[in-house]
This record gives C-alpha cells, sequence and structure tokens, in this order.
C-alpha cells in the first residue's frame, strides 16, 4: 500500500503539467483541403504568396490579404502557421467583408479588411513594441481574437479597452516551430483552439458571412494543412 501511494503521488505533477489536448480531426466527413485555386489575390504583390510542396509561402510584403473565392457562412476551419522570423505579424480573417475587400482590390495599395480578425503574432513582438518604447497591455501573442470595422462582443478576459478577446491560456509556440489554430465559426460566434485548447473568441459578429483571408503583415510566415467544412 505505502509504494502504490508513493506512486501516486509521484505521479500527480506529472498529470498536471501535461494536460490531455483535444484536437479536431480535420480527416472527418466534410473536411476537404483548401487549396491555391481557393484563393485569390487582393492587394498583395505577384510574389507575396506561393506554395511549394503543399506549403504556403508569404513574404510578409506588402502589408495586404489573400481571399478566398468564395464567401463562407458557418463552417469550421483549420491552420498551422510558422512565423520564419522574430516579432512576425498576421492573421486569418473571418468574413471579411465584401464591400472592403473590393475597396482594396480596387486601389491596389497596402491594407487591411474588414472583419474578424483571429491574430497570428510572435512572442518576440512583445520585445520590439517595448523597445520602441510602446506600451505592450493592449495585444496578445497568443491567439487574440478582434473586430475590425465590424461588430463582436469579444469573450473575456479581454484587452484594456475592452475590444479584444484575450486567451485564456497562454499556449503557442515561438517562431520557427509550427502552430495549430482550430477555429469555428457559426451564427455570429468566432471560437479559436490554439494548439489543443480553446482560449479566445467572441459572439455577435455582425456580419457574420464574408470572405475568408489570409494576412501579410511585413515578416516571412509559412501556412501549411489549410482545412476547411462548411456547415449548415
Amino acid at each position: 500500500m505505502k509504494l502504490l501511494f508513493t506512486l501516486l503521488l509521484t505521479s500527480l505533477p506529472l498529470l498536471a503539467a501535461d494536460p490531455v489536448r483535444a484536437f479536431i480531426d480535420d480527416t472527418q466527413p466534410g473536411f476537404r483541403d483548401l487549396k491555391s485555386e481557393d484563393f485569390t489575390k487582393v492587394n498583395s504583390a505577384e510574389d507575396t504568396w506561393s506554395w511549394k510542396d503543399g506549403v504556403l509561402h508569404c513574404t510578409g510584403k506588402p502589408v495586404s490579404v489573400m481571399r478566398t473565392v468564395k464567401e463562407f457562412k458557418n463552417f469550421e476551419m483549420v491552420v498551422e502557421w510558422s512565423h520564419q522570423k522574430p516579432a512576425g505579424n498576421s492573421g486569418v480573417f473571418v468574413w471579411a467583408t465584401p464591400a472592403s475587400i473590393e475597396k482594396l482590390t480596387a486601389a491596389g495599395k497596402p491594407g487591411l479588411p474588414q472583419g474578424i480578425e483571429v491574430q497570428v503574432l510572435d512572442h518576440g513582438y512583445t520585445d520590439k513594441v517595448k523597445a520602441a518604447g510602446g506600451k505592450t497591455d493592449w495585444f496578445g501573442t497568443n491567439g487574440d481574437v478582434f473586430p475590425v470595422g465590424v461588430k463582436m462582443t469579444p469573450f473575456p478576459p479581454l484587452s484594456p479597452d475592452g475590444s479584444r478577446s484575450f486567451p485564456r491560456k497562454h499556449l503557442a509556440k515561438g517562431h520557427g516551430d509550427w502552430n495549430h489554430y482550430y477555429i469555428r465559426a457559426i451564427n455570429g460566434e468566432v471560437r479559436l483552439w490554439v494548439n489543443g485548447e480553446e482560449v479566445s473568441g467572441g459572439t455577435g459578429c455582425n456580419p457574420a458571412e464574408g470572405y475568408l483571408c489570409l494576412e501579410s503583415e511585413g515578416s516571412p510566415i509559412l501556412f501549411r494543412k489549410l482545412r476547411i467544412r462548411e456547415l449548415p
């Protein structure tokens, strides 16, 4: 009995430190790959985006987006991403508005659309802002979700101004490593899982239909395993 009790005690810290994480099975019926033919140019340069051996490469220049050919309403999406330099900045736009996309396309200049942004930010960005003398309490590097020019009620915890849903846990890996995002967007509600655990999101999104966009914002980044399943 004493030996059994000792074994239980020694195993408890391991269990607490290594929780079981749930990853969505994107091989389930209905999921499909998002490939090059599913995307089209908005305001990026010709060489901003390139597909190589199933991996989408982004140079980060200019600040711009690439959008899906079609609009989506209710869906589940899986994407893996890896920043290639410290302080990298990018994002996934959910329900980007057609009007903002048309404006960017017509202008052909750097800029980002309106919609719900799922932040893709390297931890080194915090040090970069600090070094420049800026404040670092208004953003996070583990999966913020926030509205850009549209409506959304963020889930807590919130940024100081209440505009962003800050992640409940810090699970993102740094540049050079791969991160796994699972995004679920249903009936005006967006939820984000980072590396297997739900961390942030928001509800009351308006509009709740539009394009999906991948963001180029100044630093090279890789995307892979882009998968989507449309829902009723």
